[in-house]
Formats: structure tokens, C-alpha cells, sequence
């Protein structure tokens, strides 16, 4: 199986599934620590801390440019020293793997 950070996210149109937890257990050990899943199951988030918030900018634009060649946008959260990104996949109501491929991303930077 490919690596979640190699592969590419696809479309999913509205009215697809979310993942299962089986297939959500399976990816998880896949990421770096700190990626935890809310207690429902529908979002996958990670907390993330710099020196300052130069550092900070540029972690959030390298964000946005995995966002932008994926076409697949987090929520973020932004602070002087901080940022908390959030993947879900609105078009499934809740976690595709295309949340799964874009963490893997993030955490390959």
C-alpha cells in the first residue's frame, strides 16, 4: 500500500459515507503523534507550537499550499506561537482518508 503522504485526495461527492472506525484505527498509526480524533469521530486535529510568529506564518502558508495542490482546506486556527489545524471532509459529514493524506502531508513538512 502506498504511503498516505505519497497519495493524492480525490472528490468525494455529496451524499458519500464517512470512513469507518475500522478504516479510521487503521490509518491513525500512519501519522505522527499529536493527530487525535474528536470523541465523534468526524474531525481529525493536531495542535502544533513554534519560537514566533514568523515561524508560525510560515508553517501556516506551507499548510495552505498542501490545501491548494490537494484541494482539500483544514480549518485553522492561528496564535502568535501556535496553530490548531482541523481536517474533516464536509462533503462525506465527517472523516475521509483524503483528511488521512493531508495530515500525513503536514507532517512530512
Amino acid at each position: 500500500m502506498t504511503r498516505l503522504r505519497d497519495r493524492k485526495c480525490i472528490p468525494y461527492p455529496t451524499g458519500t459515507p464517512p470512513i469507518t472506525p475500522a478504516r479510521t484505527a487503521e490509518l491513525m498509526p500512519e501519522l505522527a503523534a499529536g493527530w487525535h480524533l474528536d470523541a465523534g469521530r468526524q474531525v481529525l486535529t493536531r495542535d502544533f507550537n513554534f519560537e514566533s510568529f514568523h515561524a508560525t506564518m510560515a508553517f501556516v502558508n506551507a499548510v495552505a499550499w498542501i490545501a491548494h495542490v490537494e484541494d482539500h482546506h483544514p480549518d485553522l486556527e492561528v496564535g502568535y506561537s501556535r496553530c490548531r489545524l482541523t481536517f474533516s471532509t464536509h462533503s462525506v459529514g465527517g472523516l475521509s482518508e483524503n483528511d488521512f493524506i493531508c495530515a500525513a502531508k503536514v507532517d512530512a513538512l
